[in-house]
């Protein structure tokens, strides 16, 4: 039904039966997609969204599933970190986007596509969090190993142990242990035709060797092993603190079956409605609203807050949170692919591989940088030889010779201590944010959120919780006011309406009496009515009084403040009023203040009207505040502020709000509440809706920024001092190496302090 048309796709080769290999360049994305659909029979389309971590297949036919979802993950690995970069697309196929989905597909006859079967397969795992632990425990062995041996051979020679070829024997050991690691990477590198600090270290151990330095060479190989394994060391904890969250995802659960029994489920097949029963000491398996029973859960893994929190009867939970002590059933909002522990897993997965500008300008100088290192070593010794008249090789009177100051020159110019000294410190902080509840999208974010000087926050469902609050209960006469919330929570809780849960909670929370209703009906755009203890009684907005018998009574009624919601109830015994406002988030006034002693401008940019806004801002401390902005009044308002000269950050949750965050420097969402096109657009976004996590975002970030400079400093530092030393012959290759290496572990532990931080706010 297909005739491929691999034109462009010819100078590829067959790699066995785990995928295609380009011969000399790494190929488009979309190619490897192409290549991937040619090789497996049946085959028609492949369809992609790495943001979901979703990936189908469509087919024609029967296909060998299992040698397919081998070749497909071998493939996906090789294309997803460069599937949004420009490709072109080969001949013969077509390709669609939709959202973050791709879909690529040979060329087939008008009707193919109706026949075709999409099957779902697993993303691939991102094994980096697995391969670390035993990488840097087996580089410590090869480094305790070169030392171990290295001082054997240093007391064999210096102290003339044993015959005089041993002190040679142990310190080759020595340097082949020390050595290994590098010599693996060199070899990775030169068939890929470049050169990096690892050619380098090589380089002066022979260089050292062939001048008789063997205990120069030993040590250089053992400091370079041994910051190697500390560097990944550091990597590993980072690692670490993101590992916790995968292992919190539990692989089945208890569904509940329509006739009410148990059945133990793989997550993959739990569905959205599905009710879900979750014992003390298993972790929720999705997100969803408790429909049955009470606990508490420990939701540390998410948020970072270590105090268990209630659950109860309409109360949300979130998957990969401990279930405490009860019983409970929930019902499933969001499929577990989609819940708030994998979008966290993803966010930190892209995040871990998107680059701080700084850190993205140390990767492109490096391999330029090492050849410029060998032509400068190259041009010293010949300066030194021929020039000076120092002896090229032979070492003698005091005199080092001109090539042992070349490797003493070579030493201390690699660039370890620089190249480690920005990623080191960007993986570490994305790593202490997981952990508290802070997730950064990548080092970017971080870099510019350590230079933000404004901060514009929208209202409701960030300086507010955005659900309704009741504030208070009058009566007309006054009086009556529990026997009008009593019946306001009787007729309420029949409803699901956001007035009707702020009622309910309320009456809930005063304890009061549960009164029946018989008749119950919900009048369309009106409010409520029904029977209870054999009177009728109505429950909506000021028209139902004004509209009735009781018209010319109600219009003196006293009318609510301009920031309060009412909902009145009428019935033969009372008439009286609930007023309701959106909650203030009680930590916002604490973030402000804090905001502002630290010389940080705060505007309140919302879309409510006037008197609504500037009442919270009263309560907050607010002094600047714009309302009834529309998304673009919002998106203006931003621009404004940059154009002013300020690095601003944009704090929101709603859809109305991915406009204004995209336009901002750094862009922060709620996380529990925000809408998915908020959480899109934004940068850092705050796990559990605790907006106290600005202030432990903004301070990881300037302590991030801080350490950068530090690690900068002391990287370039040495090598500028020691390298101006080691052209004027002052400095050892002993010494050299020391130093080099030594600022090597300073910037790696340097970096660690990001990770024992305390939290603020």
């Amino acid at each position: 039904m297909r005739g491929f048309q691999i034109g462009p796709l010819a100078d590829y080769e067959h790699n066995g039966s785990m995928g295609i290999q380009k011969s000399e360049q790494q190929s488009d994305w979309a190619e490897q997609l192409a290549l991937f659909l040619r090789d497996a029979p049946g085959v028609e389309a492949v369809r992609i969204d790495p943001g979901a971590r979703k990936v189908q297949i469509a087919t024609l036919g029967e296909v060998d599933l299992k040698t397919l979802e081998a070749k497909l993950a071998e493939t996906l690995r090789a294309v997803e970190e460069r599937l949004n970069d420009a490709t072109r697309i080969p001949s013969g196929y077509t390709l669609k986007r939709q959202g973050t989905a791709t879909e690529l597909a040979g060329l087939t006859c008008a009707t193919a596509p109706s026949f075709w079967k999409w099957r779902d397969f697993s993303w691939p795992e991102d094994a980096t969090v697995e391969a670390h632990e035993p990488e840097w425990k087996e580089l410590a062995l090869f480094a305790a190993a070169c030392g171990l041996f290295g001082i054997a051979g240093f007391a064999a020679e210096r102290f003339g142990w044993g015959p005089a070829w041993l002190a040679h024997a142990l310190y080759s050991v020595a340097l082949v242990t020390g050595g290994w690691d590098a010599a693996k990477d060199t070899w990775e590198n030169i068939r890929a035709r470049k050169l990096d600090i690892h050619f380098l270290m090589l380089a002066v151990a022979v260089g050292a060797v062939s001048i008789g330095a063997w205990g120069e060479a030993v040590l250089l190989l053992f400091l370079f092993s041994a910051s190697g394994a500390m560097e990944d060391y550091a990597l590993d904890r980072t690692q670490r603190e993101v590992g916790s969250l995968l292992k919190s995802a539990p692989k089945s659960a208890s569904r509940i079956a329509a006739n009410g029994s148990e059945e133990t489920v793989a997550i993959e097949s739990i569905a959205v409605g599905d009710i879900i029963r979750v014992k003390p000491g298993e972790a929720f398996p999705a997100d969803g609203v408790v429909t049955r029973g009470q606990t508490a859960c420990d939701e540390s893994a998410l948020t970072g807050e270590a105090d268990p929190v209630e659950k109860a009867l309409g109360t949300q939970v979130f998957s990969g949170t401990l279930n405490l002590w009860g019983v409970v059933d929930f019902r499933v909002q969001r499929l577990p692919s989609e819940s708030t522990l994998q979008k966290i897993i993803r966010l930190i997965q892209t995040a871990q591989k998107l680059k701080a500008p700084s850190q993205r300008f140390t990767d492109r100088f490096g391999g330029g940088y090492t050849l410029v290192v060998l032509g400068v070593c190259a041009a010293m010794f010949l300066v030194w030889w021929l020039a000076l008249g120092i002896p090229p090789f032979s070492s003698g009177d005091g005199t080092d010779s001109a090539f042992y100051r070349s490797m003493t020159l070579l030493v201390v110019m690699s660039p370890c201590a620089l190249v480690l000294s920005i990623p080191s410190a960007i993986l570490a902080a994305i790593a202490w944010g997981a952990k508290h509840g802070v997730l950064f999208r990548g080092g970017a974010a971080i870099e510019r959120l350590a230079d933000v000087n404004t901060v514009a926050l929208d209202k409701t469902g960030t300086l507010t919780t955005g659900e309704l609050a009741v504030m208070a209960v009058e009566s007309f006469p006054p009086g009556r006011e529990t026997h009008v919330l009593e019946l306001a929570f009787a007729l309420e809780r029949n409803s699901q309406h956001p007035l009707a849960r702020a009622v309910t909670r309320y009456g809930q929370k005063m304890g009061v009496q549960l009164l029946q209703v018989e008749g119950f009906e919900s009048l369309t755009g009106q409010g409520l009515k029904g029977r209870v203890g054999g009177e009728a009684v109505v429950l909506g907005r000021r028209e139902l009084l004004e509209s009735g018998p009781l018209a010319e009574w109600a219009l003196a009624l006293p009318a609510a403040a301009p920031e309060f919601n009412e909902v009145w109830v009428v019935s033969q015994s009372a008439v009286g009023r609930l007023l309701l406002r959106d909650a203030i988030r009680e930590e916002s006034r604490n973030v402000l203040s804090a905001l502002k002693a630290l010389g940080i401008r705060t505007i309140m940019l919302t879309g409510d009207r006037r008197h609504a806004a500037e009442a919270v801002a009263q309560q907050l401390g607010l002094s600047e505040v714009r309302s009834g902005l529309s998304p673009e009044d919002k998106v203006n308002a931003i621009r404004e502020f940059r154009g002013q000269g300020s690095v601003v950050a944009m704090v929101g949750d709603g859809v109305n709000d991915a406009p204004s965050l995209a336009a901002a420097d750094v862009s922060i969402a709620m996380g529990a509440r925000g809408s998915d096109a908020a959480l899109e657009q934004a940068e850092v976004i705050l796990m559990h809706d605790r907006i106290e996590n600005v202030l432990s975002a903004l301070e990881l970030s300037r302590k991030a920024k801080r350490i950068i400079r530090q690690n900068l400093a002391i990287a370039l530092g040495v090598v500028v001092v020691m390298a101006i030393a080691s052209v004027f012959g002052v400095v050892p290759l002993a010494l050299g190496v020391a130093a080099h290496e030594g600022s090597t572990v300073i910037v790696c532990l340097n970096s660690l302090r990001l990770l024992v931080q305390r939290r603020v706010g």
